[in-house]
């Protein structure tokens, strides 16, 4: 029930199967049922299915390039339950698997479009799942569908870039309303697909005009999107007028509600807006 998986168990009892506490056994069970032509989505919380399963997901599934969907729930500063539940460096993990796709949607719209796409993918997935009742944001964005491996322009603005994934894209999209009432304009480029990376998008976006650039994500600013968005601009000389990263900082953060963790750790939609305006001084 705390990945909200009963609905499924009760609606396919027959295609459900509970692991308990053991997320090694499921990644390995996981792989087996692909190599027997079966399409698993494995899931638990990131944290677990990514720290302890690592190896298991690196071994069995990774390196035969098995067709495995591991889809974990709170990524990220999205518990309070401090550094045990805080899966704050997994997208810096996953990253370093070769041939892993990784993709972290935004919203109800998105994960409702990602799940088919990367069930059609060949190959092992790896994708940040938010739980419960998930907002919907991206139904106002005319035109906007997700596309696995693709980057999207959501809004445009001559002052800042945004460059953003998972709930940090609402942000953004919360932060572009708050700059404008400052004069400010803003444009969110959402990149639902970590890898791999659209650096063609990226590329052409921060090169279209001179514009403070910064990577939102709720995750670590160690080994996640901004470091990834970093390294492709310099691997192709890209040079914005200049480049930030509003992350989450590289420590163990601490336990509480989430509203005042996101502000202490600058990734309310209020921080933002205030990093945001202070690095455009």
């Amino acid at each position: 029930k705390y990945t909200d998986l009963h609905l499924f168990a009760q609606a396919y009892p027959s295609r459900f199967y509970q692991m308990g506490m053991a997320e090694q056994l499921l990644m390995g069970s996981a792989g087996g049922m692909a190599k027997e032509g079966l399409i698993p989505f494995a899931t638990t919380y990131a944290v677990f299915g990514t720290r302890r399963a690592y190896d298991f997901i690196h071994q069995v599934i990774a390196e035969e390039n098995l067709n495995v969907k591991m889809c974990c729930a709170l990524p990220g500063l999205t518990t309070g339950y401090g550094p045990s539940h805080q899966a704050t460096e997994d997208l810096a993990m996953m990253r370093g698997i070769p041939g892993l796709t990784i993709v972290d949607p935004c919203d109800a719209l998105d994960i409702e479009q990602a799940v088919p796409q990367i069930a059609d993918h060949p190959g092992p997935v790896y994708m940040r799942l938010l739980r419960g009742n998930v907002p919907l944001v991206l139904d106002e964005i005319e035109g906007y569908r997700f596309e696995l491996g693709k980057a999207k322009r959501l809004v445009d603005g001559d002052d800042v870039l945004i460059i953003s994934s998972g709930f940090m894209t609402m942000r953004a999209l919360e932060v572009v309303k708050a700059l404008k009432a400052d004069g400010i304009g803003a444009a969110v480029l959402h990149c639902p697909t970590i890898k791999p990376l659209d650096e063609a998008t990226i590329l052409a976006e921060v090169g279209r005009k001179q514009r403070l650039v910064v990577v939102a994500e709720n995750h670590s600013v160690i080994g996640g999107l901004g470091e990834a968005v970093a390294s492709c601009l310099l691997q192709n000389d890209a040079q914005p007028a200049r480049f930030r990263l509003a992350g989450l900082p590289d420590a163990y953060l601490d336990a509480g509600a989430l509203p005042t963790l996101h502000e202490r750790y600058g990734i309310s939609t209020e921080a933002l807006t205030r990093r945001i305006q202070a690095w455009l001084r």
